[in-house]
């Protein structure tokens, strides 16, 4: 029967989830945010079902000359500045350790330049990215953002489900420098260093109804276990090439439990702790062939031979493979990836 021949049928609501609010979290201390400081929040409520995947970091600074300790006016953010901030981040369930990202400036921008879209522009601007133009953000001296934790770790994209019952800590590794989180002009260069003032993660807490309730404490009495599957990033750096225009790199990536599926190639000159150069970018260094050997398999079939067009396609082919059921729609064109953001991937 025709749907708008049923004038008798009811209105359906799903009261499951009856509210959900954001309680933040502080470090153990506020004095802890220098340079090179372990910096942990924790989530001690263990009666609690908290969603992390929409979870956020708040980050709010300032740059100040290092000279006189007086704003600095001149220096810009780069792009991700807040993720070159610190070296390491981990996210840990009860002492475990989930999910480790390190060298966080690189990885994520790398990573996100590839699954960002034009439409995620406004709310990755508030995170401290420039979607579509890959340079330097706009705050001068004082700023503050809001960065959602899944732009920093792969659990907290994959795993889109409700914790129950456990305790939570996220732990931060503070720089050892700033020098990659800023960009300089010629004529301004100088010493600087990035005072946090405040680092506070906002978490959901998921109030239930009872009966939902009821059927999820029966899986906890039960102790039974729960899969947490998700894609982990990691970074593999070679800290100095060699002058030869032929070079092989081994990289050891097996596992028993993880296997690799995705790898992205990014090439820098002469950008890391150097504030005259955006430590955001990548350079494209006259690339004219790459080949990936994986499982007695080479990647891809047919040799690049320096072809742009080739290059970006790969790029702009990115998202449908990474994600499931969706169309691609890369966030930079192509005059800017080659620019300021070139990528391979595979």
């Amino acid at each position: 029967m025709n749907r708008i021949l049923d004038i008798n049928d009811n209105v359906s609501y799903d009261d499951s989830i009856i509210d959900i609010e954001y309680h933040s979290h502080t470090p153990y201390s506020s004095n802890s945010l220098k340079n090179s400081d372990e910096i942990r929040i924790p989530v001690h409520q263990q009666d609690v079902y908290t969603l992390p995947s929409k979870s956020f970091l708040i980050i709010e600074g300032k740059i100040l000359k290092s000279a006189d300790d007086s704003k600095d006016m001149t220096t810009e953010l780069v792009n991700n500045a807040m993720a070159f901030l610190f070296d390491e981040i981990r996210y840990e369930l009860c002492g475990t350790e989930i999910d480790r990202v390190k060298n966080v400036g690189i990885t994520t921008t790398m990573k996100n330049i590839l699954t960002s879209r034009p439409g995620d522009a406004s709310w990755m601007e508030n995170a401290g990215w420039k979607a579509s133009d890959v340079s330097v953000l706009k705050e001068k001296s004082n700023f503050c953002y809001c960065v959602p934790l899944k732009l920093f770790l792969g659990f907290a994209e994959d795993y889109n489900h409700i914790l129950l019952n456990v305790k939570q800590e996220l732990v931060l590794l503070r720089s050892s420098t700033d020098k990659n989180a800023v960009f300089q002009s010629a004529a301004s260069l100088h010493d600087i260093k990035i005072v946090l003032d405040k680092v506070v993660w906002k978490i959901p807490y998921v109030r239930i109804e009872d009966n939902i309730k009821l059927s999820l404490l029966k899986i906890t009495d039960r102790d039974q276990p729960i899969a947490l599957p998700f894609r982990k990033w990691q970074l593999y750096e070679y800290p100095t090439l060699p002058t030869s225009k032929l070079h092989s790199w081994t990289v050891k990536t097996s596992s028993m439990m993880e296997k690799p599926r995705y790898v992205i190639i990014g090439f820098q000159t002469g950008r890391k702790d150097n504030t005259g150069k955006n430590a955001s970018h990548f350079d494209l260094c006259n690339l004219e062939n790459i080949k990936l050997y994986l499982n007695s398999k080479y990647y891809p079939y047919d040799n690049v031979n320096g072809n742009k067009s080739i290059i970006y396609d790969f790029y702009a082919r990115f998202q449908s493979s990474y994600y499931t059921g969706v169309d691609d729609q890369p966030c930079i064109d192509r005059e800017t990836f080659f620019c300021q953001s070139t990528t391979i991937c595979y």
